[in-house]
């Protein structure tokens, strides 16, 4: 089965009955811890969402360039990189790079990117360089042009993420069920409420996903409760469990829809991305 087959059978596992976007939804993937399935998340997410129609654009915003690789984007192909976009001498448009996913691009990251706090520190638009960014890639692009945009964030609340946070509609957060995820989950939390008091009156947070869930293990099955009971409808129904496959598919340069269609993490991603889609439904008649 190739991959074009693969996203048939992708889509459906989705429900058809999804209002296609008219203008572009940017969700930034964030939170400050690392190695809770941020960038997991955004890939899957991403990919899921091209295979039931959606345009979608993962912006690596991480320097590590974990999404980047893991959509099987090799270095000496990022010529043109986030890092260029954020300092301002390349559009988003320049950066693009189709994947193997029909429907999915994505502009890279670079190590670059480490610089990006220090080179941008005094000019007075430097919270706002993706926002800015993201409204120019709109014009140039329409009207066949992105109804996604997912922002994959760095595992730290710096710069990077602040504009990441100030160029989107809303926040999606990957939780880790793990003992001290509500406290990791507070600090973000007050962040995006700073952000959304000066810089982005429109943010809010768009829904939090429990990954790397273990059924066999108490602890996860307790965070979970305490997650719900803390963040209630805000939780999305979906969980992301624990999953070799999930695992396996960055080293071979492809989304787990790609590299396992059928395993338990494939089929909760595509789960997550319609319930995603039910939620923008909601808040587009709300």
């Amino acid at each position: 089965m190739n991959d074009g087959d693969v996203l048939s059978a992708a889509e459906n596992g989705i429900a058809k009955d999804h209002a296609s976007l008219k203008s572009i939804r940017v969700l930034a993937l964030a939170n400050q811890k690392g190695g809770v399935g941020k960038t997991t998340t955004a890939i899957n997410l991403g990919t899921a969402l091209a295979a039931i129609g959606e345009r979608v654009l993962i912006i690596d915003l991480d320097p590590q360039g974990n999404a980047s690789t893991g959509l099987g984007v090799d270095r000496k192909s990022r010529k043109i990189s986030t890092y260029d976009v954020m300092v301002g001498t390349a559009t988003l448009q320049d950066a693009l790079l189709e994947t193997a996913v029909p429907g999915l691009a994505v502009a890279p990251s670079t190590l670059d990117l480490l610089g990006v706090e220090l080179e941008i520190a005094t000019s007075k638009d430097r919270v706002h360089r993706l926002s800015n960014a993201i409204d120019v890639l709109g014009r140039e692009v329409q009207p066949k042009g992105f109804t996604y945009v997912l922002i994959d964030c760095p595992p730290s609340l710096n710069l990077l993420t602040i504009n990441a946070l100030t160029a989107s509609n809303a926040v999606l957060v990957p939780l880790q069920c793990e003992f001290f995820a509500l406290e990791g989950l507070s600090q973000l939390l007050r962040t995006v409420e700073q952000v959304r008091v000066s810089l982005n009156p429109n943010l809010g947070i768009h829904g939090i996903v429990l990954t790397m869930f273990d059924p066999r293990n108490n602890l996860s099955n307790q965070v979970v409760a305490d997650v719900r009971q803390f963040m209630g409808a805000k939780v999305y129904d979906t969980i992301i469990p624990r999953n070799v496959r999930v695992s396996e598919a960055p080293s071979h340069g492809k989304p787990v829809l790609l590299y396992d269609l059928k395993c338990a993490g494939s089929q909760a991603y595509l789960k997550l991305a319609s319930e995603i889609i039910q939620r923008e439904r909601a808040l587009r008649a709300a």
